[in-house]
């Protein structure tokens, strides 16, 4: 069994991984990692290795204690990864966008595959058939525009993320929905249209904390799976210890 982690902007997300299958997902505030991993380590005492990977902020007491619960591999852009690394910078690549290739490696060989996660930022990641990741692009996520518009604006509010019921605003706060979602809608749908015209046999995988939100009101054809990322940690890990 092995355990994997998953440290981003706002969360974490602890799973635990038995021959590839999912067994228990929990997800908590950052600082209480140590003492999630100790109580998901007791009851399942089958963990055998982990890994983490981290965008956010973990300390070098959090991860000396997760060191001693488990043996720990720290993703990172040295490690050995199951697909070709054609980024320029490849040492500047996040992690997150690591793990979200390698679960595109494993799960979708041999194609064109385009994953769009959707979170604090929305990331864009192209693997073609030949297993080669070539890049992608990097976009403010739903909760960024709102909170840009309200900390770069003297006037506008901040206001919770709600669908819009037309795209003309006739008041400040409808014209703030309508121009954050209708905005990544169109976004989206439009990079997917740009990369299909490329690639017209593209798998596309949608994953991230708006995955759910977006996915039922994008035109574009997708797949959504939340948890993409911690698939592709837990096959990286695997990989790395056979």
């Amino acid at each position: 069994m092995n355990l994997v982690i998953d440290v981003g902007n706002t969360q974490v997300k602890l799973a635990i991984y038995s021959k590839g299958r999912l067994i228990k997902k929990v997800t908590d505030a950052q600082k209480n990692i140590s003492a999630r991993a100790s109580e998901l380590i007791l009851s399942y005492p089958s963990i055998s290795a982990g890994i983490i990977s981290s965008v956010g902020k973990v300390n070098k007491q959090q991860l000396q204690r997760l060191k001693k619960i488990v043996p720990l591999h720290i993703l990172s852009s040295r490690t050995v990864l199951p697909f070709k690394n054609k980024y320029k910078t490849p040492l500047t690549l996040g992690v997150d966008r690591i793990a979200l290739v390698s679960a595109s490696a494993e799960k979708y060989p041999d194609s064109n595959v385009l994953i769009i996660d959707a979170g604090t930022c929305v990331t864009y990641d192209f693997v073609n058939s030949k297993n080669e990741y070539l890049g992608g692009a990097i976009s403010p996520g739903i909760r960024t525009r709102y909170k840009s518009l309200n900390n770069l604006t003297a006037n506008l509010p901040l206001l919770e993320t709600k669908p819009p019921r037309s795209i003309i605003g006739n008041t400040t706060a409808s014209s703030i929905h309508s121009g954050v979602i209708f905005g990544i809608l169109k976004e989206l749908d439009g990079v997917i249209e740009e990369y299909k015209n490329d690639h017209q046999d593209l798998t596309v995988i949608l994953t991230g904390g708006d995955a759910k939100f977006l996915s039922k009101r994008l035109k574009s054809s997708i797949f959504a799976n939340s948890n993409f990322l911690l698939e592709g940690l837990n096959y990286i890990l695997e990989f790395n210890i056979k």
